[in-house]
């Protein structure tokens, strides 16, 4: 799993004509999920886009404050290209997790960051469309995330996950 976190002072997702999202102060989420992934990929990057500090405190000291201490927005968006590797000059998403998996494991995501949050400030996009995100970054402030290297150990991975009822199967 792959993010791309940006303070953002707003940001929007449209489809088309129709705004599907939009967000005031807070953080855009950019998340690109890898056939590799796991449950432990899930709690690691939840915990971590909720409680990393990008933002400054009452006294304006940067780095002090999560956008949970803030009571700040957050915006999930659904990327699989974040999983590219170029073979010469040719993107390959070979890593990024199918579609048909990746929907359920992505909608996870977004309810576990509810769940230990604020739902009303969690906001996505639409999964699997085509979509425009307007980002207006703070700072600029741009951060990757990935898990911990036991997510790329072959000996932790099981290359054959699957997602039932909430669940991921080894």
């Amino acid at each position: 799993m792959r993010a791309v976190i940006q303070r953002v002072t707003a940001a929007t997702v449209t489809v088309g004509e129709e705004t599907i999202s939009s967000i005031g102060r807070g953080i855009c989420v950019l998340l690109g999920i890898s056939v590799e992934d796991t449950q432990k990929d899930v709690d690691y990057m939840v915990r971590k886009v909720l409680n990393t500090r990008l933002f400054e405190d009452e006294s304006g000291k940067a780095w002090c404050k999560s956008v949970m201490d803030k009571q700040f927005e957050v915006l999930c968006i659904s990327q699989f290209t974040l999983q590219c590797t170029l073979k010469g000059n040719k993107p390959d998403f070979h890593m990024a997790m199918p579609s048909e998996l990746a929907e359920p494991f992505y909608n996870d995501i977004v309810e576990q960051l509810r769940k230990a949050y604020k739902p009303e400030l969690v906001k996505d996009g639409k999964f699997g469309a085509y979509m425009q995100v307007h980002i207006q970054n703070d700072g600029p402030v741009t951060i990757e995330l990935e898990p911990p290297a036991y997510t790329t150990d072959p000996k932790h991975v099981s290359h054959e996950r699957v997602f039932i009822q909430g669940q991921y199967a080894e």
